[in-house]
């Protein structure tokens, strides 16, 4: 096959309330996206939007957001996979290069939460579980992953600590991202104090809503090597796997199985294992969702994840650096926006164009992003 590589990122501020509207948010990614790849729009083939539409009141956002770009007459694909629609944006726009309809894609995340109230968007993140079967028993996100939590500390006698010690990390690192919501230190003992949401899951453990969106351009390597990409990051493996939305049905409650599979795809489409990444950005719209991630991509043993923290190894300096521009504990998470801001990271990373962050002389990159409690999980491999 021929290789695919991505070859320009932009994102937003990611913050808690955007003024202007969805098409004007859309374009801050675009604009900086388009810049660091030294592109004009007549070079960009097609376009793939990716949002989670109960939360849009615009229907069918993908066209006043090209409308809004000038990306007519070129085609554009709407995708949706919960919180991993912009990773599922980038498969399918892989796709279309290298099937060779098309010479370069874009792809496109965005979320505007707050058009909608918390009470509604909690709400609409119920519904992201079986209408029939469970949402109307009240079920929420916080809920739902406390329930992995619990699952997770009594099998492995891990402890409320270990979770907020992986808090503590986010805030290091949030400081230092001018596009986070959240930049400020947080203490063990304060993420320790904090008030509960749902048991053992307190304030600190949970991230936020936010506003924002993120840009991602992929070229074919003729492409790149003609429009003279200095930097070109090829995407080397691709994982994609999906897990039952009732919770009945879930043989585990200490991992997700989805992420497991995604990540044995994407392992073996790039020919590396674990120990061969260098930095990775995972899903941690909990602690507990960070945790498993740990263990579900293989950079510990199955009760291991514990360990990793609490040696500091998922640091910079670590042997796995893990979300080190402070994840979506301090980014926040602008659900159709947060797997595109995930292969910024790691494309800046790979490039040594990280700044404060950077992690010493990377060869590859790993995103994981998953959708809903573990029903949709992507993983992505990134190399020079």
């Amino acid at each position: 096959m021929s290789k695919v590589a991505i070859i320009g990122v932009g994102q937003s501020s990611f913050v808690r309330g955007y003024a202007g509207s969805i098409r004007e948010l859309a374009f801050e990614a675009y604009a900086e996206a388009m810049s660091d790849a030294g592109l004009a729009n007549h070079q960009i083939g097609a376009t793939v939007v990716c949002s989670a539409p109960e939360y849009d009141k615009q229907r069918s956002p993908a066209g006043v957001i090209m409308e809004h770009m000038g990306l007519n007459p070129q085609p554009t694909f709407y995708t949706e996979s919960l919180c991993c629609s912009s990773t599922t944006g980038l498969k399918l726009a892989y796709s279309l290069v290298q099937s060779g309809l098309h010479d370069s894609v874009m792809v496109i995340g965005f979320q505007k939460m707050s058009e909608i109230t918390s009470a509604e968007s909690q709400e609409r993140m119920g519904r992201g579980a079986d209408i029939q079967w469970e949402s109307p028993f009240g079920t929420m996100m916080p809920a739902y992953y406390a329930m992995f939590a619990q699952g997770y500390l009594s099998q492995y006698g891990a402890s409320e600590e270990d979770l907020a010690l992986i808090r503590v990390k986010a805030a290091t690192y949030g400081q230092l991202n001018e596009r986070a919501v959240y930049r400020k230190p947080v203490e063990l003992a304060q993420c320790l104090s904090a008030d509960p949401v749902a048991s053992p899951l307190k304030v600190m453990d949970c991230c936020a809503n936010a506003d924002g969106s993120s840009c991602v351009i992929v070229a074919s390597e003729q492409k790149a090597k003609e429009w003279g990409v200095a930097q070109p990051v090829w995407i080397r493996g691709l994982g994609s796997a999906s897990a039952p939305v009732n919770l009945a049905l879930r043989e585990s409650f200490s991992s997700f199985a989805a992420a497991t599979e995604a990540g044995h795809q994407a392992y073996a489409m790039a020919g590396i294992g674990p120990k061969d990444i260098d930095v990775a950005e995972v899903h941690d719209c909990f602690t507990i969702a960070e945790m498993l991630a740990y263990e579900d991509l293989g950079f510990a043993p199955r009760g291991g994840g514990p360990e990793l923290i609490r040696a500091k190894e998922t640091y910079k300096e670590g042997s796995i650096p893990v979300n080190v521009d402070g994840g979506l504990l301090s980014k926040g998470h602008p659900i159709g926006a947060t797997g595109g801001s995930q292969l910024r990271t790691i494309v800046l990373q790979l490039r040594g164009q990280a700044g404060d962050i950077q992690v010493k002389d990377p060869e590859f990159g790993l995103v994981h992003n998953m959708g809903g409690v573990g029903i949709y999980g992507n993983v992505v491999i990134l190399g020079r």
